[in-house]
Protein backbone atom coordinates (compact mmCIF):
# COMPACT_ATOMS: atom_id res chain seq x y z
CA UNK A 1 0.00 0.00 0.00
CA UNK A 2 2.82 2.36 0.97
CA UNK A 3 4.64 1.48 -2.26
CA UNK A 4 1.54 2.33 -4.26
CA UNK A 5 1.28 5.66 -2.44
CA UNK A 6 4.88 6.58 -3.26
CA UNK A 7 4.46 5.51 -6.87
CA UNK A 8 1.38 7.72 -7.19
CA UNK A 9 3.13 10.67 -5.54
CA UNK A 10 6.20 10.22 -7.74
CA UNK A 11 4.04 10.21 -10.85
CA UNK A 12 2.25 13.37 -9.72
CA UNK A 13 5.55 15.15 -9.06
CA UNK A 14 6.90 14.08 -12.46
CA UNK A 15 3.79 15.31 -14.27
CA UNK A 16 3.97 18.59 -12.41
CA UNK A 17 7.62 19.06 -13.38
CA UNK A 18 6.52 18.58 -16.99
CA UNK A 19 4.17 21.54 -16.69
CA UNK A 20 0.88 19.78 -16.11
CA UNK A 21 -1.89 21.60 -14.23
CA UNK A 22 -3.63 19.88 -11.33
CA UNK A 23 -6.73 19.23 -13.46
CA UNK A 24 -4.59 17.67 -16.17
CA UNK A 25 -2.79 15.51 -13.58
CA UNK A 26 -6.08 14.24 -12.16
CA UNK A 27 -7.34 13.38 -15.65
CA UNK A 28 -4.15 11.52 -16.48
CA UNK A 29 -4.14 9.62 -13.19
CA UNK A 30 -7.82 8.83 -13.60
CA UNK A 31 -8.12 9.13 -9.83
CA UNK A 32 -10.01 11.73 -7.78
CA UNK A 33 -6.98 12.93 -5.85
CA UNK A 34 -7.92 16.13 -3.96
CA UNK A 35 -6.25 19.28 -5.25
CA UNK A 36 -5.07 20.03 -1.75
CA UNK A 37 -3.16 16.72 -1.75
CA UNK A 38 -1.65 17.44 -5.17
CA UNK A 39 -0.61 20.90 -4.01
CA UNK A 40 1.02 19.43 -0.90
CA UNK A 41 2.94 16.80 -2.90
CA UNK A 42 4.17 19.39 -5.40
CA UNK A 43 5.06 22.21 -3.02
CA UNK A 44 8.79 21.63 -3.49
CA UNK A 45 8.64 21.20 -7.26
CA UNK A 46 10.74 23.75 -9.14
CA UNK A 47 9.31 24.28 -12.59
CA UNK A 48 11.27 25.20 -15.66
CA UNK A 49 10.22 28.67 -16.92
CA UNK A 50 8.42 27.30 -20.01
CA UNK A 51 6.40 24.86 -17.88
CA UNK A 52 5.59 27.54 -15.32
CA UNK A 53 4.34 29.82 -18.10
CA UNK A 54 2.19 27.02 -19.49
CA UNK A 55 0.58 26.36 -16.12
CA UNK A 56 -0.13 30.06 -15.55
CA UNK A 57 -1.67 30.32 -19.03
CA UNK A 58 -3.87 27.28 -18.41
CA UNK A 59 -4.99 28.69 -15.06
CA UNK A 60 -5.95 32.01 -16.65
CA UNK A 61 -7.87 30.16 -19.36
CA UNK A 62 -9.84 28.25 -16.75
CA UNK A 63 -10.52 31.46 -14.84
CA UNK A 64 -11.90 33.05 -18.02
CA UNK A 65 -14.10 30.00 -18.61
CA UNK A 66 -15.41 30.30 -15.08
CA UNK A 67 -16.11 33.99 -15.54
CA UNK A 68 -17.91 33.37 -18.83
CA UNK A 69 -20.07 30.73 -17.17
CA UNK A 70 -20.79 33.01 -14.22
CA UNK A 71 -21.76 35.86 -16.56
CA UNK A 72 -24.05 33.54 -18.53
CA UNK A 73 -25.80 32.47 -15.33
CA UNK A 74 -26.19 36.10 -14.25
CA UNK A 75 -27.58 37.01 -17.67
CA UNK A 76 -30.18 34.22 -17.58
CA UNK A 77 -31.22 35.18 -14.04
CA UNK A 78 -31.61 38.82 -15.09
CA UNK A 79 -33.69 37.88 -18.13
CA UNK A 80 -35.94 35.80 -15.88
CA UNK A 81 -36.23 38.70 -13.44
CA UNK A 82 -37.11 41.17 -16.21
CA UNK A 83 -39.76 38.77 -17.54
CA UNK A 84 -41.31 38.74 -14.06
CA UNK A 85 -41.26 42.55 -13.96
CA UNK A 86 -42.88 42.66 -17.42
CA UNK A 87 -45.66 40.34 -16.27
CA UNK A 88 -46.15 42.49 -13.16
CA UNK A 89 -46.82 45.71 -15.11
CA UNK A 90 -48.42 44.28 -18.27
CA UNK A 91 -51.91 45.52 -17.24
CA UNK A 92 -50.75 49.15 -17.28
CA UNK A 93 -50.85 49.11 -21.07
CA UNK A 94 -54.65 48.90 -20.93
CA UNK A 95 -54.95 51.52 -18.19
CA UNK A 96 -52.83 53.85 -20.29
CA UNK A 97 -55.48 53.82 -23.05
CA UNK A 98 -57.79 55.75 -20.77
CA UNK A 99 -57.56 59.39 -21.90
CA UNK A 100 -57.75 60.79 -18.37
CA UNK A 101 -54.81 58.60 -17.33
CA UNK A 102 -52.96 59.56 -20.51
CA UNK A 103 -53.52 63.26 -19.77
CA UNK A 104 -51.99 62.81 -16.33
CA UNK A 105 -49.00 61.05 -17.91
CA UNK A 106 -48.65 63.89 -20.43
CA UNK A 107 -48.83 66.52 -17.69
CA UNK A 108 -46.17 64.73 -15.61
CA UNK A 109 -43.93 64.42 -18.65
CA UNK A 110 -44.40 68.11 -19.39
CA UNK A 111 -43.70 68.98 -15.76
CA UNK A 112 -40.30 67.34 -16.10
CA UNK A 113 -39.24 68.50 -19.57
CA UNK A 114 -41.54 71.32 -20.72
CA UNK A 115 -41.43 75.09 -20.30
CA UNK A 116 -43.74 76.28 -17.52
CA UNK A 117 -43.32 80.00 -18.31
CA UNK A 118 -46.76 81.52 -19.10
CA UNK A 119 -47.07 81.64 -22.86
CA UNK A 120 -49.42 80.87 -25.73
CA UNK A 121 -47.73 77.62 -26.66
CA UNK A 122 -46.35 74.39 -25.29
CA UNK A 123 -42.58 74.14 -25.53
CA UNK A 124 -40.99 70.74 -24.90
CA UNK A 125 -37.43 69.61 -25.60
CA UNK A 126 -35.20 66.58 -25.10
CA UNK A 127 -32.36 64.66 -26.74
CA UNK A 128 -33.94 61.23 -26.12
CA UNK A 129 -36.05 60.12 -29.13
CA UNK A 130 -38.21 57.93 -26.87
CA UNK A 131 -39.25 60.91 -24.74
CA UNK A 132 -39.96 63.10 -27.75
CA UNK A 133 -42.00 60.33 -29.40
CA UNK A 134 -43.96 59.72 -26.20
CA UNK A 135 -44.75 63.42 -25.85
CA UNK A 136 -46.07 63.78 -29.40
CA UNK A 137 -48.03 60.52 -29.22
CA UNK A 138 -49.68 61.49 -25.93
CA UNK A 139 -50.48 64.94 -27.26
CA UNK A 140 -52.20 63.51 -30.33
CA UNK A 141 -54.01 60.84 -28.30
CA UNK A 142 -55.35 63.20 -25.64
CA UNK A 143 -56.38 66.17 -27.79
CA UNK A 144 -57.71 67.17 -31.17
CA UNK A 145 -54.49 68.45 -32.68
CA UNK A 146 -54.03 70.90 -35.52
CA UNK A 147 -50.87 69.53 -37.15
CA UNK A 148 -50.07 72.90 -38.71
CA UNK A 149 -49.53 74.37 -35.24
CA UNK A 150 -46.44 72.23 -34.67
CA UNK A 151 -42.95 73.64 -35.03
CA UNK A 152 -39.56 72.00 -34.38
CA UNK A 153 -36.18 73.46 -33.59
CA UNK A 154 -33.03 71.36 -33.46
CA UNK A 155 -29.96 72.17 -31.43
CA UNK A 156 -27.01 70.35 -32.99
CA UNK A 157 -23.29 70.05 -32.74
CA UNK A 158 -21.20 71.87 -35.34
CA UNK A 159 -19.97 68.66 -37.03
CA UNK A 160 -23.44 67.10 -37.43
CA UNK A 161 -25.33 66.77 -40.72
CA UNK A 162 -28.34 69.06 -40.24
CA UNK A 163 -30.35 67.48 -43.05
CA UNK A 164 -29.92 64.01 -41.59
CA UNK A 165 -30.88 65.28 -38.14
CA UNK A 166 -34.03 66.91 -39.52
CA UNK A 167 -34.98 63.72 -41.35
CA UNK A 168 -34.42 61.66 -38.20
CA UNK A 169 -36.51 63.89 -35.93
CA UNK A 170 -39.21 64.33 -38.57
CA UNK A 171 -39.67 60.54 -38.57
CA UNK A 172 -39.76 60.46 -34.76
CA UNK A 173 -42.25 63.32 -34.34
CA UNK A 174 -44.30 62.81 -37.55
CA UNK A 175 -43.87 66.54 -38.13
CA UNK A 176 -42.85 67.53 -41.70
CA UNK A 177 -39.39 69.06 -42.06
CA UNK A 178 -41.07 72.07 -43.69
CA UNK A 179 -42.29 72.97 -40.19
CA UNK A 180 -38.75 72.98 -38.76
CA UNK A 181 -37.14 76.26 -37.81
CA UNK A 182 -33.52 76.86 -38.71
CA UNK A 183 -31.31 74.56 -36.61
CA UNK A 184 -29.21 76.12 -33.89
CA UNK A 185 -25.55 75.18 -33.73
CA UNK A 186 -24.00 74.97 -30.28
CA UNK A 187 -21.02 77.39 -30.57
CA UNK A 188 -19.14 75.45 -27.88
CA UNK A 189 -18.81 72.50 -30.29
CA UNK A 190 -17.17 74.36 -33.16
CA UNK A 191 -13.86 72.69 -34.05
CA UNK A 192 -14.59 69.71 -31.79
CA UNK A 193 -15.31 66.17 -32.95
CA UNK A 194 -18.40 64.44 -31.55
CA UNK A 195 -17.48 61.61 -29.19
CA UNK A 196 -20.99 60.11 -29.26
CA UNK A 197 -21.88 59.05 -32.82
CA UNK A 198 -25.45 58.16 -31.81
CA UNK A 199 -26.17 61.61 -30.39
CA UNK A 200 -28.92 63.26 -32.46
CA UNK A 201 -28.91 66.68 -30.86
CA UNK A 202 -31.80 68.21 -28.92
CA UNK A 203 -35.26 68.42 -30.44
CA UNK A 204 -37.55 71.20 -29.22
CA UNK A 205 -41.22 71.04 -30.11
CA UNK A 206 -43.53 74.06 -30.02
CA UNK A 207 -47.29 73.61 -30.24
CA UNK A 208 -49.17 76.88 -30.50
CA UNK A 209 -52.23 76.66 -28.28
CA UNK A 210 -52.71 78.79 -25.18
CA UNK A 211 -55.77 76.72 -24.22
CA UNK A 212 -53.86 73.44 -24.30
CA UNK A 213 -50.95 74.96 -22.38
CA UNK A 214 -53.30 76.25 -19.67
CA UNK A 215 -55.10 72.92 -19.34
CA UNK A 216 -51.88 70.95 -18.89
CA UNK A 217 -50.64 73.48 -16.34
CA UNK A 218 -53.93 73.16 -14.43
CA UNK A 219 -53.58 69.34 -14.39
CA UNK A 220 -50.05 69.74 -12.99
CA UNK A 221 -51.34 72.18 -10.36
CA UNK A 222 -54.24 69.88 -9.41
CA UNK A 223 -52.04 66.82 -8.96
CA UNK A 224 -49.24 68.63 -7.14
CA UNK A 225 -51.68 70.21 -4.66
CA UNK A 226 -53.90 67.20 -3.95
CA UNK A 227 -51.26 64.51 -4.33
CA UNK A 228 -52.47 60.98 -3.61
Amino acid sequence: MRSRYYNLKSKVVELRKNGKTYNEIRRELMQPVPKSTLSNWCRDVSLMPKYKARIEQAMKKNIHKGRALALAVIRVKREHYLDEVQARIEHLGKVFRNKDVAKIALAMLYLGEGSKTPRSALMFGNSDPRIIRLFTELLRFCYEIDELKFRCTLQCRADQDIKKMEKFWSEITKIPSTQFYKARIDPRTIGKISKKPDYKGVCRIDYFSADLFNEIMKIIELISKKGL
